[in-house]
């Protein structure tokens, strides 16, 4: 990868309804089809079907406690996260980054931004987020931001295709946290 481009100035900004259809792509083309091969956060070798859909990020923007935060150089979408405030902690969701772009630092640049907004804006004391319990890379990589397993479980949601379709019968989530 150039260094230029982990160089570059990112621009980020609170998603608006018209940006839903944008936001749906590149969470897709992040984590389903062949496309996602193209980076490393692929779940395509578990998982068919949608990670996520319009109706479901409409429901998101704009709805109080709740950010879809979206990372652009020149004007054009990067990555994206969705925000929501708990309470003293803030759930960190949704991340997405062009798979062109993975392992260029512009995940690194959207998770810096994600976490001065729930310390500085929302006054959160924690950041919490679920990962697959099989995505050990993944995994890895949230440790060395700092991020802590928390030894919770939650189950996937079998039978719900707004999630995908499983390819596996061990798929569970493990909720990872960090102080902030």
């Amino acid at each position: 990868m150039n260094a230029t481009v982990a160089e570059a100035v990112l621009e980020f900004r609170a998603a608006g309804k018209s940006d839903v259809p944008d936001i749906v792509a590149l969470v897709e083309s992040a984590y389903r089809g062949d496309v996602s091969r193209q980076g490393w956060t692929t779940e395509a070798d578990f998982l068919d079907g949608q990670r996520t859909d319009p109706i479901g990020v409409a429901e998101l923007v704009g709805k109080a406690g709740n950010r879809i935060l979206l990372a652009e150089r020149d004007s054009k979408l990067l990555a994206c996260c969705h925000l929501e405030k708990l309470d003293a902690a803030c759930y960190f969701g949704m991340f997405a980054v062009n798979p062109t772009l993975q392992g260029s630092g512009v995940g690194k640049q959207m998770m810096n931004e994600a976490e001065r907004i729930a310390a500085q804006e929302w006054e959160c004391t924690q950041m919490e987020m679920t990962v697959i319990t099989i995505r050990h890379e993944l995994i890895a990589w949230y440790e060395r931001r700092g991020y802590r397993r928390s030894g919770v479980f939650k189950p996937f949601p079998y039978g719900d295709a707004r999630f995908g379709i499983p390819k596996r019968d061990d798929l569970q989530f493990e909720l990872l946290v960090k102080a902030l």
